[in-house]
């Protein structure tokens, strides 16, 4: 609707912008489409970068290794590295992940001991 004929039929300024700002239902099926793909990208982004089923995939690496001394009582488990750096990743009762060089004695007792907890948890 041009001004002159939206004048001519004596319509208020009111009904002149809402016939400004209708769109035709084509229009709206495609911002309605436009919306419904970047969700879906928002969500597959979201999925791969911190998702809980991409959380398994997640390897943490050891950088530097720690040179204190751990009490052996309070370790879970460990994971053996050998990319970037040569390492022993212990894990405390807490959850935290500590490395260490395997090359101490300590450590090699400490591993020694997981594994027989592990092997008289197994019977």
């Amino acid at each position: 609707m041009t001004i002159y004929k939206i004048c001519e039929r004596g319509l208020t300024t009111a009904t002149f912008f809402s016939a400004l700002t209708k769109k035709p239902p084509a229009m709206k099926l495609h911002v309605a489409a436009i919306l419904v793909i970047f969700w879906l990208g928002v969500f597959s982004v979201h999925t791969v970068k911190g998702g809980i089923a991409s959380q398994s995939m997640q390897k943490i690496s050891c950088v530097n290794l720690s040179t204190e001394q751990l009490n052996i009582r309070k370790l879970v488990s460990y994971e053996k590295q050998q990319v970037p750096v040569e390492a022993i990743m212990f894990i405390t009762t807490k959850g935290i992940k500590i490395c260490v060089s395997p090359k101490l004695k300590w450590v090699q007792a400490a591993m020694k001991k997981i594994d027989q907890k592990r092997i008289t948890k197994g019977r």
